[in-house]
């Protein structure tokens, strides 16, 4: 088996273009040259570059967190597996990584055609990790927390490689596998939920939703956004000229302003904005700028719907917008921005005040 040095990234169908765009400013960042020939569909970017190292690639990321990239992997292929016996090359090639590893993912395109080695998959995972264990190349409790991929892109052919905490996402193909909660409102319950999970960790959820804090959903009809506080005990004013529906229409800890969110402003500083509006990007942008900058809100969570071209320049317009008027009212923060896989045309951002 042959394979050239890669890095693999996971992104949204369709996607393909921005996901290598951010790749080569990451790398052009760090002064390193890559070749990518993003494939139209396939959800998936491959870069070829022989001297940017797993280690390099961790401090351009690290440096540019990547936005259209679910989860990247550092290793090499594509590697031609034998039908017959498949677990033996992998193990090889796992052994001649940087094993152990703390988690064995064996993953596909998110694609039509990616789902149908879907089957595949989940026959040889079992079989692969018993081997691994055996071997002593996968140690779940190995403090790293490396993980190892072996991303199928057809039965009989494979790209492998390792991801960090720090990089890569801490699921498989970079999808957080989200339930939809009985009793939400609508399926953009599942964006946020996403969102807390992807911009916060453990503590922060526990510090930063807990009962008793107040929350703006602008833009909140049917409710999804609304649902997932009032859900945690938090207070939120839901903003919107249309009707609440199911529970958080009788919530006791909702309040129902029929207003238009893009002019509404809370009399008091709250913990949490949240924004959801179908609107052009700039005006969202600046719009979450205004709330942060007066104090009107400690932190934001908001979604950027997205042009049809030029897509991966206008969130970069919109990051650099909100940063550079924080700055220049002398407020510091922190922002991310993250096309989460509950995201369709759009990317989540998240911004905090630091006070």
């Amino acid at each position: 088996m042959t394979g050239a040095s890669v890095h693999v990234a996971y992104c949204r169908t369709g996607f393909e273009g921005e996901c290598a765009q951010e790749l080569r400013a990451a790398a052009g960042a760090s002064r390193l040259d890559i070749d990518i020939s993003p494939a139209p569909g396939s959800a998936v970017v491959v870069a070829n570059a022989e001297r940017w190292t797993a280690r390099e690639l961790q401090r351009a990321v690290l440096a540019r967190p990547l936005v259209f990239a679910r989860s990247v992997f550092t290793g090499s292929g594509p590697h031609a597996l034998p039908a017959r016996d498949r677990i033996s090359p992998l193990l090889a090639l796992m052994s001649a990584a940087n094993a152990p590893f703390a988690a064995i993912w064996l993953e596909y395109p998110d694609t039509n055609e990616g789902k149908s080695v879907s089957g595949l998959c989940r026959r040889l995972e079992p079989l692969l990790l018993e081997a691994a264990r055996n071997a002593r190349l996968y140690q779940p409790d190995d403090k790293r927390g490396l993980r190892f991929h072996v991303l199928f892109t057809a039965t009989d052919q494979c790209y492998v490689g390792s991801s960090s905490p720090e990089t890569g996402s801490p699921w498989p193909m970079g999808i957080a596998r989200i339930s939809m909660p009985h009793g939400a409102p609508s399926r953009s319950t599942l964006k946020l939920a996403e969102a807390f999970l992807t911009f916060l960790d453990a503590d922060e959820r526990e510090r930063l939703l807990r009962p008793g804090l107040r929350a703006v959903d602008l833009g909140a009809a049917p409710g999804g956004w609304t649902w997932q506080f009032a859900e945690r005990g938090i207070r939120v004013t839901a903003v919107d000229n249309a009707a609440l529906k199911g529970s958080v229409a009788v919530d006791p800890l909702v309040e129902h302003v029929r207003d238009d969110g893009l002019f509404y402003r809370a009399r008091r500083r709250v913990d949490w904005m949240v924004c959801d509006i179908v609107e052009k990007p700039a005006r969202i942008a600046a719009l979450v700028a205004s709330w942060l900058a007066d104090g009107a809100c400690r932190r934001s969570i908001f979604n950027l719907k997205l042009p049809m071209k030029k897509r991966y320049d206008e969130v970069q317009r919109c990051a650099e917008f909100i940063s550079e008027t924080l700055e220049t009212r002398g407020v510091r923060c922190s922002l991310r921005l993250k096309q989460l896989y509950h995201d369709r045309e759009e990317v989540t951002g998240y911004c905090a005040r630091i006070d």
